[in-house]
């Protein structure tokens, strides 16, 4: 079975040099091994992503001097795929609905005093976790938006002790209850990050996840989705980030400079790959 790596963006800007260098990295590993290279775009979040980005990643990466395979996943077009699997979920008693607001946790929190911390901040002190049945159908009913959480602790115990393989960490033991009771679907978005990227990935046959430093927790979560799904194991390649002059990682958010940009004021690709420690393709 050959390899396949994927290099997967969000269209809610331009891409910039910390792109540029997951995607060679994804790129790279697939040529090494005479395997495949994906790109899937992650557009599930309809308020953030724009058409206009799509067309500018495209160009971007063909800059780039990379290839791969057609046709591109857009994940707005499988959100059944994404029903299926929070429904399936669902069957095995493991997710529930919650209908805090951010203001209503955080009270929560602080009239606890205290709330674990995850790696993705203050973990949810699990306030909609025991609500009766009869009160779900009531806020239902009144049209009160909901998320879709994992009763975490339901989850681990059903799946049982997991482990990864990470190429450059080795085998992780997998801790997906360091982050509660994570979202897998809201209101606006068929599904979260964690649930889609698991599912997209198997669902594209992708054997090695290239990605950054900066989700290797998430990595715990996905191992347990891909258990309870039964879904195959990858492995995982978490790789460096780039970061700028004051070792700050590169971000859009941040408007760090677009590849292009740097194209425009005469940039070229090997600059860029050169820029970033990579080879040109």
């Amino acid at each position: 079975m050959s390899l396949t790596t994927r290099f997967a963006p969000s269209p809610t800007g331009e891409l910039h040099l910390g792109h540029a260098f997951s995607a060679l990295f994804a790129a790279a590993a697939a040529r090494r091994a005479n395997g495949r290279f994906l790109v899937r775009i992650e557009d599930i979040d309809t308020s953030r992503c724009r058409e206009a980005f799509v067309a500018g990643i495209e160009r971007d990466l063909a800059w780039l001097g990379l290839q791969w395979e057609q046709p591109v996943r857009r994940q707005s077009d499988h959100l059944d795929d994404y029903r299926a699997a929070l429904a399936r979920l669902d069957a095995m008693g493991l997710i529930y609905p919650c209908f805090c607001t951010r203001g209503e946790i955080a009270r929560e929190i602080a009239r606890a005093g205290e709330a674990p911390q995850g790696p993705d901040g203050l973990r949810y002190p699990g306030v909609c976790r025991g609500l009766a049945a009869d009160a779900v159908a009531e806020r239902k009913a009144a049209g009160m938006p909901f998320a879709l959480r994992l009763d975490m602790a339901k989850a681990v115990a059903m799946a049982g002790p997991l482990t990864w393989t990470d190429a450059a960490a080795g085998v992780v033991r997998a801790e997906p209850d360091l982050f509660g009771d994570v979202v897998l679907a809201r209101k606006d978005a068929a599904a979260s990050y964690h649930l889609a990227v698991t599912l997209d990935d198997a669902l594209q046959g992708v054997s090695l996840v290239t990605r950054g430093m900066d989700l290797f927790a998430s990595t715990h979560v996905h191992r347990l989705l891909q258990a309870l799904l039964g879904l195959p194991i990858p492995h995982w390649h978490h790789h460096r980030l780039l970061t700028d002059s004051y070792g700050k990682r590169l971000a859009k958010r941040d408007n760090a400079a677009s590849l292009q940009s740097l194209r425009a004021v005469g940039v070229t690709a090997e600059d860029v790959t050169a820029m970033v420690g990579m080879s040109v393709p």
